[in-house]
């Protein structure tokens, strides 16, 4: 992977793919690819950490593979599994010319069967990949330490076709929205950057070089009135990516100004749970007096 030369080179680099990145986040990431280590980005929701690794892959010319975490995944859905269905039908065909049994074990179990998974994929792409591990919080304790260990040698071993391994890795971002606490040995591995939510102004930058047509005076009234939001004891408080929305439909519906009565109608570009909304809702003037 060609790598940017300096931490200034990959903010711009990040700045002409759309994402806005602070000092901290360019450095942590500069390093983490200069020294070929996993990235680890904690933080609230919507903001941003999986954008980064997007486009990372954009701006760098990489294919993005992605592994989405959820509860209960095994390593078979993140490494690889035997195409059952196709092998069955070549058993069929194997009988109907009567091939003989180690012949036909060795044909079955050969890479044309082989379903890969992210993983595996990552693997075999080396530094011609950026691996997203998306949410990595939401797997168990034991998938995390079956990460931990493919992360320490980029390879693995498949009984029937032999070990492959990364000549080079892959670049890895991992996220987690910290459901559950990490374990220290995953950490340890990877470089870690916690990712809060921007300061206005900064915020207001990111708003308008996501959406150009957005005028900086309404990104600054949507700022606001987003900062004001999250002050609040709501479930679910809004990330960036629901200031850029709120922004974007605002921009679209031709309003220049957040009234009580505009915030009322477009809520739902910001606010997605009904027990937020509700109160929300019941404060309409103070949001829109913030605006």
């Amino acid at each position: 992977m060609n790598y940017p030369n300096s931490v200034d080179e990959l903010t711009m680099t990040l700045r002409q793919g759309g994402y806005l990145a602070d000092r901290g986040l360019a450095t942590a990431v500069f390093v983490a690819m200069s020294l070929q280590r996993p990235i680890l980005l904690e933080g609230e929701v919507g903001v941003g950490k999986t954008e980064i690794a997007k486009v990372l892959a954009t701006v760098f010319e990489r294919r993005l593979i992605r592994l989405q975490c959820y509860e209960g995944i095994d390593t078979n859905q993140a490494l690889y599994e035997w195409d059952y269905a196709r092998q069955l039908l070549h058993i069929r065909a194997l009988s109907d010319r009567q091939v003989s049994d180690e012949e036909a074990v060795e044909k079955l179990f050969s890479p044309k069967f082989l379903l890969e998974r992210p993983l595996l994929q990552a693997i075999q792409a080396g530094d011609q990949a950026v691996l997203l591990i998306d949410e990595v919080d939401r797997a168990d304790d034991e998938f995390e330490a079956f990460l931990l260990e493919v992360l320490s040698d980029f390879q693995i071993s498949i009984p029937e076709v032999g070990t492959v391994k990364a000549e080079h890795p892959p670049l890895v971002v991992l996220t987690s929205n910290r459901t559950r606490e990490l374990h220290d040995a995953l950490k340890r591995r990877c470089m870690y950057h916690w990712i809060g939510y921007p300061a206005p102004d900064r915020e207001v930058e990111i708003v308008t070089l996501r959406e150009p047509k957005v005028s900086e005076a309404l990104a600054r009234k949507v700022v606001a009135a987003v900062t004001r939001l999250r002050e609040m004891d709501l479930a679910k408080p809004p990330g960036v990516a629901e200031t850029i929305d709120w922004a974007r439909t605002l921009e679209f519906l031709g309003e220049t100004g957040l009234t009580a009565e505009v915030v009322d109608v477009t809520l739902g570009a910001v606010v997605k749970e009904r027990d937020d909304l509700d109160l929300v809702r019941n404060n309409l003037e103070e949001i829109a007096s913030h605006a």
